[in-house]
């Protein structure tokens, strides 16, 4: 048989891998809408 150890996320864990992915995806959208807007001015 066979034991498998389970680690639970914790919520900061769950926090910080949202914010290492979202902050740069965030900040890539908003400097995408600047530019864009330069089209249309």
């Amino acid at each position: 048989m066979t034991t498998s150890d389970h680690q639970e996320t914790t919520t900061l864990q769950l926090v910080l891998a949202w914010g290492f992915v979202g902050i740069p995806l965030v900040l890539g959208v908003l400097q995408t809408l600047i530019n864009a807007m330069k089209l249309f001015q």
